[in-house]
């Protein structure tokens, strides 16, 4: 994958640790705890950006269920 301004290029550590560049991350909005998906069809490596953001609920509005009795549920399912 190319930016606007031409290819990146990175180096694998060591330990096999790559660093996405940051006019990369910036482009495809990947942030800390985002996770990557490494696939290699034909001998050609692709990378998916799974995003994994904290608070994805958080303009959800809560729901009253009202009261609940844990120990009846549990038995109306089967669990023991």
């Amino acid at each position: 994958m190319a930016t606007e301004s031409g290819p990146e290029e990175t180096k694998v550590s060591d330990r096999g640790m790559v660093t996405i560049p940051a006019a990369l991350r910036q482009r495809l909005d990947i942030e800390a705890g985002d996770k990557l998906r490494w696939t290699v069809d034909d001998g050609d490596l692709s990378v998916e950006v799974l995003h994994q953001r904290e608070g994805v609920f958080d303009d959800f509005e809560p729901v009253d269920a009202g009261e609940t009795d844990a120990v009846a549920l549990e038995s109306e399912f089967g669990a023991e």
